[in-house]
């Protein structure tokens, strides 16, 4: 997925598609600890896909308190 697709996304999906790929990646972890993967790779493609969610959401929250402080001012 794209990143400027993740910031057409609304923050309640952001959330819950970040959890999911969260939990998606612990699994392909422990999958290929006890046996190895055919495809490898997927586990790196689920980490980047991770820190965009990440870094989104870490946008939003900075633009959100940035906001709430100018009001404030």
């Amino acid at each position: 997925m794209k990143y400027q697709d993740i910031q057409l996304l609304p923050t309640k999906e952001l959330v819950e598609r970040y959890k999911e790929e969260k939990l998606r990646m612990t699994h392909l972890k422990i999958s290929h600890a006890i046996t190895p993967l055919d495809q490898p790779h997927h586990i790196k493609q689920s980490r980047r896909l991770i820190a965009k969610y990440l870094m989104e959401l870490n946008n939003r929250r900075k633009d959100f308190q940035l906001t709430a402080l100018q009001n404030k001012a």
